[in-house]
């Protein structure tokens, strides 16, 4: 007899959530969704012709699905950031699992909140930290524990967020001011790239963390001459900026669009016109790139030490021509290095005997490459339908306390640059 499947709420019915829940569509037999709730109704509206939800299962937000009482097996909690803790404790306490958007609290205060919450209820939580999924760092991780490279010495990272990618998101979009966003630059995009590092490392924890960055591009006083306040309105360089709305959005209209065109949302086959009454009509995208509210650094450099005596390095670089994510481990017995964008990495490892002193072995997962987060999107679903089902932990899998010390380092990183550089003693006591 097949077992049924499991049964989902969305809560907050955006672009992430509705990711992960189309995989409904796909495995019906593994996960069926069966509410949304989400104040905006052209959402609920989407999702419940999207999944086939009744309409007694439709709320406006996470407290009157609450009210309700516990209607399904679990929540993909896809809300805002900030919107995180507020929403998942009384799901919590109503019973539900969930797969919880990251990052899962905006400071430690919420951090320790929601797990002592995690702990009164027995729920289980998982993280969307996806890039443990993909291909590229689940087969690096299985390198590492093979010891194929010995003893960890050193792990360095990079994240270069594409100059379209940080104009649209962290300086003209939702995550550029952290006092409305209340989240960092660090802690809203590259938490994965943390994560990651700490995942990578384990079982060895951060012992101290320092850090520095900034914000070297999108500031008033480095606006062109002549610059006006929005693109296609008032400005004589909407043709030439290679920051213009125009050249960004108008002439791409697919790539940023549930950010860029959030306004017509509800509008379908919308035309070009639509989308210029739009930016003559106050749309944010449309702001001059060097005269918006961002207070969010566009490139941050971090340092950790950890109990084994290994170090780690972490750049975000904002502003580059292309999105890339590099990575190097450096071990007793060899080297490790590739890049996520190619889904290719070398493995150098030492051979006195070998006339180079070394061998090399390329692993190449581009066959394994797909959209979503490398390929880790589908396979994060599926891993927590697992969870939920079992209870089993896969060696990816961020259950909340294996996300801890990936939002702790963040926390404490940014309050180092906050305090221009200084050292910060990272304490894992009450977590153990």
């Amino acid at each position: 007899m097949q077992e049924a499947p499991i049964t989902a709420v969305i809560v907050g019915g955006g672009h992430r959530s509705v990711t992960y829940a189309d995989y409904s569509l796909t495995h019906p037999e593994a996960l069926r969704i069966v509410g949304v709730a989400d104040p905006n109704p052209d959402r609920r509206k989407m999702c419940r012709e999207r999944y086939g939800i009744p309409e007694e299962n439709c709320f406006e937000n996470a407290e009157a699905l609450a009210a309700k009482g516990r209607i399904a097996d679990a929540v993909i909690n896809g809300t805002m950031d900030h919107q995180h803790f507020g929403t998942s404790v009384p799901l919590l306490r109503a019973g539900y699992d969930m797969l919880l958007e990251k990052p899962f609290a905006v400071n430690k205060e919420e951090m320790d909140a929601l797990c002592a919450v995690i702990r009164e209820t027995g729920s289980k939580v998982m993280i969307c930290h996806v890039l443990r999924y993909a291909p590229f760092y689940l087969s690096i991780k299985e390198k590492l524990l093979s010891g194929a490279l010995g003893d960890i010495i050193n792990i360095q990272m990079a994240e270069h967020v594409s100059y379209h990618h940080l104009s649209t998101s962290y300086v003209r979009g939702k995550w550029a001011n952290s006092n409305i966003c209340k989240t960092s630059m660090l802690l809203a995009k590259s938490c994965h790239d943390v994560d990651l590092m700490m995942w990578l490392m384990q079982p060895t924890l951060p012992k101290t963390v320092s850090s520095v960055g900034g914000i070297f591009q999108f500031k008033p006083e480095n606006a062109p001459a002549n610059a006006g306040t929005r693109c296609t309105v008032d400005c004589p360089l909407v043709d030439s900026c290679r920051y213009s709305s125009k050249n960004l959005y108008l002439a791409h209209p697919n790539r940023w669009e549930c950010y860029a065109w959030a306004d017509l949302e509800s509008k379908k086959d919308a035309t070009e016109e639509d989308r210029l009454e739009s930016f003559r009509n106050g749309n944010p995208y449309n702001r001059c790139i060097y005269k918006c509210d961002n207070n969010v650094v566009d490139h941050q450099s971090v340092l950790i030490n950890f109990d084994s005596g290994a170090t780690g390095t972490f750049n975000m670089v904002g502003g580059t021509a292309k999105s890339m994510r590099k990575i190097h481990i450096i071990g007793t017995l060899g080297e490790l290095y590739g890049t996520l964008d190619d889904n290719k990495y070398t493995l150098s490892r030492i051979s006195a005997l070998a006339e180079s002193g070394f061998e090399d072995e390329t692993v190449d997962l581009s066959h394994c490459a797909t959209e979503g987060h490398g390929g880790g999107d589908e396979a994060l679903i599926a891993d927590f339908v697992e969870y939920v089902k079992t209870g089993k932990q896969s060696v990816s899998c961020t259950a909340i306390e294996n996300s801890i010390a990936g939002h702790l380092t963040v926390f404490l990183a940014d309050k180092s640059r906050e305090e221009g550089g200084k050292l910060q003693q990272i304490d894992f006591g009450q977590y153990k």
